[in-house]
C-alpha cells in the first residue's frame, strides 16, 4: 500500500517536471510585472497545470491534505521557479487560505469560499496587518485596530489594511476585525465597492500576482453566517492557519534555493577566469560547498516542524525556528548565488537576482527574524523558571 509520502514523492516528480518544461519558459514572459505577474498569465499556467495533472496537488480530490511532510516535497518541487507556486496553486496567502478554510469553514462557506480557490478560478487575500501610522497590528496582532460591529443580523466593518498580498484581484478575502468579543475572522467575496484599494505598494519583491496593497475598508456590510468560526476566535483560528502556512514559504522557497545553486553551479563549471574554471578556484568553490550544506539544513528543519505538525501539534516553536533558521539560511544562499555570477548574478537574466530579492523580503514576511527570536527567548526564560523554581 502506497503511505502519504511515497505518493506525495511521485507526484512531486511531476509537478517538477511540469515545472521545469513548461513553466520555466515562462519566466521571461512580459505580463510578469514589479507587482507581479498578471492574472492573465496566473490563468493560463493554471490551465496546464490542470492539463498535466498537479494542479493544486497538495489536495486530494475528496478535500483532504497531503500530511505536511508530503506537502513539503510537493511544495518544494513547485518552488523551482517563482512562476511555479502561482501555476500548481500552491502560492501564498491561498495555500494558507485554502488550509484555514479547510480546517475551519461551515460546508456553506466551503462551497461558496473555498471552492473557487481549490478549483484555481480564484484567488484570495488575507487582511491583517494595519499601517503603522494608525497604530495598528503588525507584528503584534494584539494592536488590531480595524473594528467589526454588530446591526441587526449583521456585522459592519471599518478600518485600513496595509501589505495585504494579492487584494488586488482577490476574490476571496479574510478579514480579521475587532468585536466586541474579541478578534473575529470574517469571509468577503471580492471585489466589494467598500473594501477599496488605496495603492499598491512598490515593494522589493514581486513574485506575488496583485503585489502588497494598502486598503480602506468603510461600512462593509456582512451577514452573520460570514463569520469563521465564532466572534472573538479570530486569534485562535489565526495560529490554526500560522505554523503551517509559515512552513509553506519556507517549503517554496527552498525549491526556488535549489534552482538558484543549480543556475550558479553551472556558470562557476563553465565560466574561467585566471586559466582556470571558477569553481576551481577556492573562494568559489567554498560558496558552493557552504550552498550545499545550507540547503540541506533547510530541507531537515521543513521536515522537523512538518513531523510535529503531522503529529498534532501546534509547533508554534517549532515553525518560528524554522522560519528563522530557513529565511536566514536561503538569504546566504541568494547572496552567494548573486556573487558567484558576479555581474550576470545582478541582472534580471536568470533567476538568481530575483531569487535575491523574493528572500530579503521572506526575512520579514510572517514575523520578522527578531520578533521570533524574541518569542523564543521568552519561551526559554518561562522554560527556566518552571525548571528552577524561580
Amino acid at each position: 500500500m502506497t503511505t502519504d509520502i511515497e505518493a506525495a514523492e511521485e507526484l512531486a516528480l511531476r509537478v517538477e517536471e511540469f515545472v521545469r518544461e513548461t513553466v520555466v519558459p515562462f519566466e521571461a514572459d512580459p505580463r510578469r510585472t514589479a507587482h507581479g505577474p498578471q492574472d492573465a498569465l496566473v490563468q493560463e499556467l493554471r490551465g496546464l497545470a490542470k492539463a498535466a495533472g498537479v494542479l493544486t496537488p497538495h489536495i486530494h480530490p475528496d478535500g483532504s491534505h497531503f500530511s505536511q511532510v508530503g506537502t513539503a516535497r510537493l511544495l518544494i518541487a513547485s518552488g523551482l521557479s517563482p512562476l511555479g507556486p502561482l501555476a500548481c496553486n500552491t502560492a501564498a496567502p491561498d495555500e494558507g487560505n485554502m488550509f484555514l478554510l479547510g480546517r475551519m469553514a461551515t460546508p456553506a462557506q466551503k462551497q461558496r469560499f473555498l471552492e473557487p480557490l481549490v478549483s484555481g478560478r480564484a484567488r484570495s487575500a488575507f487582511f491583517m496587518t494595519e499601517p503603522a501610522a494608525q497604530g495598528g497590528a503588525g507584528s503584534d496582532p494584539s494592536m488590531l485596530s480595524t473594528c467589526a460591529r454588530r446591526d441587526g443580523n449583521h456585522w459592519v466593518i471599518d478600518g485600513r489594511k496595509a501589505f495585504i498580498t494579492g487584494a488586488d484581484g482577490a476574490g476571496t478575502g479574510i478579514i480579521m476585525a475587532r468585536a466586541e468579543e474579541g478578534a473575529t475572522l470574517f469571509l468577503v467575496e471580492l471585489p466589494d465597492p467598500v473594501v477599496r484599494i488605496e495603492r499598491i505598494l512598490d515593494t522589493i519583491d514581486s513574485a506575488m500576482p496583485g503585489g502588497h496593497a494598502v486598503v480602506a475598508i468603510e461600512g462593509l456590510r456582512l451577514d452573520a453566517d460570514q463569520i469563521l468560526g465564532q466572534p472573538g476566535d479570530g486569534f485562535r483560528l489565526a495560529q490554526v492557519r500560522l505554523a503551517p502556512a509559515r512552513l509553506s514559504h519556507c517549503m517554496r522557497w527552498t525549491g526556488l534555493g535549489l534552482r538558484a545553486q543549480e543556475i550558479a553551479t553551472a556558470y562557476a563549471c563553465r565560466r574561467e577566469a585566471f586559466a582556470k574554471t571558477l569553481v576551481d578556484h577556492e573562494g568559489v568553490g567554498f560558496m558552493l560547498a557552504e550552498n550545499q550544506i545550507d540547503l540541506r539544513q533547510c530541507r531537515l528543519m521543513i521536515d522537523w516542524c512538518a513531523q510535529a505538525l503531522d503529529r498534532g501539534e501546534t509547533a508554534n516553536v517549532e515553525s518560528s525556528m524554522a522560519k528563522v533558521a530557513v529565511s536566514e539560511a536561503l538569504f546566504r544562499v541568494a547572496d552567494r548565488c548573486v556573487q558567484i555570477m558576479g555581474g550576470t548574478g545582478v541582472t534580471g537574466d536568470t533567476i538568481v537576482e530575483q531569487f535575491f530579492r523574493e528572500i530579503r523580503a521572506f526575512r520579514i514576511y510572517d514575523g520578522p527574524t527578531e520578533v521570533h527570536k524574541w518569542s523564543l527567548a521568552r519561551k526559554i526564560k518561562r522554560d527556566f523558571a518552571k525548571t528552577s523554581g524561580s
